[in-house]
């Protein structure tokens, strides 16, 4: 639809001779139009157009379905299966994170505590006497 829109704005520009489009060639003019057709072309070789169709059917399917269900006085889950099984897959997936991030905390909690604990305190050690170097 852009491609069509965009078509449609350079060839008024290039019919009124507008601005920069005025010295243009007429195929760099009309080429949009030809991008739109490859578009259109890939969009319903590839099933992308009829997967939109289909996905927009199944909605307002459910929104029928919904809204029949509430006029009943019934409560109604708006969420599917699919929606259920994403949600239960992302909270398994976040405790798995949370899972991991705790033990990377607790490791470098322990490896602090064994840095910090084995530094050479330099004011300690002066206050301490030297111990006499053995023969």
């Amino acid at each position: 639809m852009a491609f069509v829109v965009l078509g449609c704005l350079l060839l008024v520009m290039k019919y009124f001779e507008f601005g920069p489009v005025a010295a243009w060639p007429w195929w760099l003019v009309l080429a949009p139009f030809g991008l739109a057709m490859l578009w259109w072309w890939y969009a319903d070789a590839s099933g992308w157009t009829k997967r939109r169709e289909m996905d927009r059917m199944e909605e307002r399917k459910s929104a029928r379905r919904r809204s029949a269900m509430e006029r009943l006085g019934l409560k109604y889950s708006s969420a599917n299966k699919a929606d259920r099984r994403a949600q239960k897959f992302l909270q398994a997936r976040q405790r798995e994170i949370d899972k991991i991030e705790g033990k990377r905390t607790e490791k470098r909690a322990r490896d602090r505590e064994s840095i910090l604990g084995s530094r050479f305190d330099s004011e300690a050690a002066a206050s301490q006497p030297a111990e006499p170097k053995k023969p």
